[in-house]
């Protein structure tokens, strides 16, 4: 590639050296758009998750409104699980 072989091989080495190029112009083409979809696809499974995560959230908090209002468990004990949870680790 260059001009040794510009200079030994002359259009035909000028011509060589373009299809290198564009060859890789190709595989740097190919990787971006590789880049992409996976990024694309992470992005969708982080959303469907973030979903899921609020739906669960909201399936918990009427099932704990519904014990409560039962009178299955009592408020404090709620509130005493939910500090042990949001208790920062040692």
């Amino acid at each position: 590639m260059g001009w040794g072989r510009m200079m030994l091989l002359g259009n035909v080495g000028q011509q060589l050296d373009i299809q290198d190029l564009e060859n890789a112009i190709g595989q740097m083409q190919t990787a971006v758009a590789q880049t992409q979809n996976l990024d694309r696809t992470q992005e969708q499974n982080l959303e469907e998750l973030q979903r899921e995560n609020h739906e669960l959230k909201l399936y918990l908090a009427t099932l704990v409104k519904l014990l409560v209002a039962k009178g299955v468990i009592q408020q404090e004990e709620v509130d005493t699980a939910v500090q042990a949870i949001e208790k920062p680790p040692n």
